[in-house]
């Protein structure tokens, strides 16, 4: 008896589970986001190396640039760069890497991979920014994931930066 009342309550559960799940007003919402700050990189020399086994690979100098934000204020830091991919549909992979250097002296890592595209409208960036600082005021950056939503403007580059909650 205790075994069919052991599968009988099994078998309960997950019929109350689907149709929990048939219920679901579709999608779940959208992740929210805190605001960062705007990243602006100027960028110095290109060098291209075509045809290699990855494909075209173009490496971008960053020269500076700042972040300016309601939690941080920071310059960026040589040596900096992009290590882009080209891909074979006419889009880019980033591969980003700098230093921050806070208006208070605190060095933070700032790292990123993301997707370029170029059209007749601009350049369109999209990209994953994580943060590293050993220093104890910034440690809640070590602790979050951020998008960055950008544009080219000139030779720069310029980054609305999120954090997902």
């Amino acid at each position: 008896m205790r075994i069919a009342t052991a599968v009988l309550s099994g078998v309960g559960l997950v019929a109350s589970a689907a149709f929990a799940l048939a219920q679901a007003p579709g999608p779940p919402p959208a992740p929210a986001f805190d605001y960062l700050g705007t990243l602006r990189a100027e960028t110095g020399t290109r060098t291209v190396v075509e045809n290699g086994p990855q494909g075209t690979r173009t490496v971008v100098q960053i020269v500076g640039g700042r972040f300016e934000g309601p939690r941080l204020k920071a310059t960026v830091q040589a040596p900096a760069g992009d290590w882009i991919t080209n891909r074979p549909d006419g889009s880019y992979k980033l591969d980003v890497r700098f230093t921050l250097r806070t208006d208070d002296g605190a060095l933070i890592l700032v790292t990123y991979n993301g997707i370029g595209q170029t059209t007749s409208a601009g350049a369109s960036l999209r990209a994953a920014p994580l943060f590293e600082t050993g220093d104890s005021r910034y440690a809640w950056l070590t602790r979050l994931q951020a998008v960055a939503v950008g544009a080219r403007e000139g030779t720069a580059v310029k980054y609305e930066i999120y954090a997902l909650k």
